[in-house]
């Protein structure tokens, strides 16, 4: 195996951690959001969207830990190869590769995760316009 073929991995996983930061930012963002709105009104499915926040911020971390891993073991598997350990550095591939796959597995259960809180939010604003729709028959 040549140093070249754990090289082509490198963008691949700095682009995937960079997604996963966002991800992780876009969260920060929304649990902020969702602070004030809690505060001032203690909804019943700002819980539930507190719970499925919580879920997701474990899936992204456990997404990044897993990604950095898949990134460091690349980068080791390319420094094996470097010193003529091609056994070795293959092995660390291998690892590298099931760390990504992975954290690819993780970043489903988390849009899965994200869709789920996004049907919630929606169950919500069609059940706030049905009482608002039944009030304006009267």
């Amino acid at each position: 195996m040549e140093l070249t073929t754990p090289a082509l991995l490198f963008p691949a996983i700095s682009l995937l951690l960079l997604a996963y930061t966002s991800r992780f930012l876009a969260l920060a963002q929304l649990t902020r959001s969702l602070h004030s709105e809690w505060q001032g009104t203690h909804h019943p499915t700002t819980r539930l969207q507190i719970a499925l926040l919580r879920r997701r911020l474990g899936l992204i971390r456990a997404m990044q830990i897993c990604g950095v891993a898949s990134f460091a073991l690349c980068t080791a598997s390319m420094l094996l190869i470097l010193l003529q350990y091609a056994r070795s550095g293959q092995l660390l591939l291998g690892l590298s590769l099931l760390a990504l796959l992975i954290s690819l597995v993780l970043s489903l259960r988390e849009v899965s995760a994200s869709t789920q809180a996004l049907n919630l939010q929606l169950d919500t604003m069609e059940s706030g316009a049905e009482a608002v729709s039944a009030r304006s028959d009267v």
